[in-house]
């Protein structure tokens, strides 16, 4: 390794502008795997690009790894983001990556290329300090934002047909409120969206005998399914809420009974709940619903993700030990929030997500403030002295 490439490296803003800088929307690589390779070659990893497409597109995904003894700590990111929308409406434009005001502005600063910057830049510090007993890697995908089926979860059944182990992983997400590290995901619920649809018979409205109004009866499910609570929540998880997001006929006349009614509900579990059982209680509260009204539904599920913990541990307490020694403050650990890709890791190895703040991920003029940048540069390293010290042996 250069000592020019790892001091170049040990600067996290250059590649975070070009990271940002490849248009990298969904399922679109736009160059942003090889800006990472690259950069990773340099600190003298071994790169293995692994491109999948069973779901339609052909997506970019990278493992990457260094050393080949244990443990090994990885670091598991993605290089997609979700579209900028109306790009008019962006003070900077969303792939310039411009510099204002102290901040980086981009899609993707905070969600989440400015992380893998971080994390890079943390390995090359490392190196400067003197490196590190057992292996290094990271696991990242351009499928994150998208329907997750070619990307982390392919990448981790290669691993496994390997034979190869990851011991304990951190996620880049924008876990934090205010501040880089101030907060960390120790866990996640879980997702499942049911589709309802409930069925009539169309008719005049002038003449509802020879019709059958469908909507009654879904209000009569979509009302028991909503005064239930659910639970009360645990200790590490708040209660699980279903929320109804759309509720559609497609009927744009005003004298005519819609021949069927549509609706879309999702509903965010802790690990009170199980898939299996919400879907057996929705069912029988639909015919339950529906049968006073003499009308029949169909319903389909889709399962977005199964809730997870990674419970406190010696992995936690060095994560929260890291990130005090450069904050002067423990973290928050929180399960609140949407899903990420930690929601297929933690099969493998305990994991937390560990990131900068998060409250423009997603919107126009996504933005990072640099000392946050430069703090969670920090805290990465300072996971990995600790981690290393450790020799990855964490009751």
């Amino acid at each position: 390794m250069e000592t020019q490439d790892r001091d170049r490296l040990a600067d996290p803003l250059p590649l975070a502008l070009n990271l940002i800088r490849c248009r990298s929307v969904t399922p679109h690589d736009a160059g942003a795997m090889a800006v990472l390779e690259r950069a990773l070659e340099a600190l003298g990893f071994t790169c293995t690009r692994l491109p999948f497409d069973e779901g339609g597109a052909r997506i970019e995904n990278l493992y990457a790894r260094r050393g080949t003894s244990g443990p090994n700590f990885c670091f598991a990111g993605h290089t997609d983001v979700v579209p900028p929308g109306d790009e008019s409406l962006w003070q900077h434009p969303p792939f310039e990556a411009r510099i204002a005001d102290g901040m980086l502005f981009g899609r993707g600063a905070a969600d989440m290329k400015s992380a893998i910057a971080a994390f890079v830049a943390a390995v090359a510090r490392l190196d400067r300090a003197g490196g590190s007993q057992g292996s290094i890697s990271l696991l990242i995908t351009g499928d994150e934002e998208g329907p997750a089926v070619d990307g982390t979860v392919r990448v981790l059944a290669w691993l496994e047909g390997r034979g190869e182990r990851i011991d304990h992983c951190i996620v880049g997400e924008p876990t934090s409120v205010f501040s880089a590290g101030d907060t960390v995901k120790n866990g996640r619920r879980g997702s499942l969206t049911g589709y309802l649809t409930v069925s009539g018979v169309q008719g005049h409205v002038g003449y509802p005998e020879r019709a059958r109004n469908p909507i009654p009866g879904m209000a009569a499910v979509l009302t028991r399914l909503s005064s239930r609570r659910l639970d009360e929540g645990t200790e590490a998880f708040q209660p699980s809420n279903l929320e109804v997001t759309t509720v559609d006929t497609g009927n744009p006349a005003t004298n005519v009974i819609p021949a069927e009614v549509r609706a879309t509900f999702n509903i965010r579990f802790n690990t009170q709940q199980t898939s299996e059982g919400l879907e057996a209680w929705i069912r029988e509260e639909t015919e339950r619903g529906l049968e006073p009204h003499g009308l029949k539904g169909t319903l389909r599920f889709v399962r977005g993700a199964q809730p997870f913990l990674t419970p406190k541990s010696g992995f936690t307490a060095l994560l929260s030990e890291a990130i005090e020694g450069v904050t002067g403050s423990k973290p928050d650990f929180s399960t609140t929030g949407g899903t990420s890709d930690a929601r297929f890791i933690h099969r493998h190895c305990p994991v937390a997500e560990i990131g900068l703040a998060g409250t423009t991920m997603h919107k126009t003029d996504e933005c990072v403030r640099l000392s946050d940048i430069e703090q969670i540069t920090q805290i990465y390293e300072a996971i990995l002295r600790h981690y290393f010290a450790s020799q990855g042996r964490l009751a």
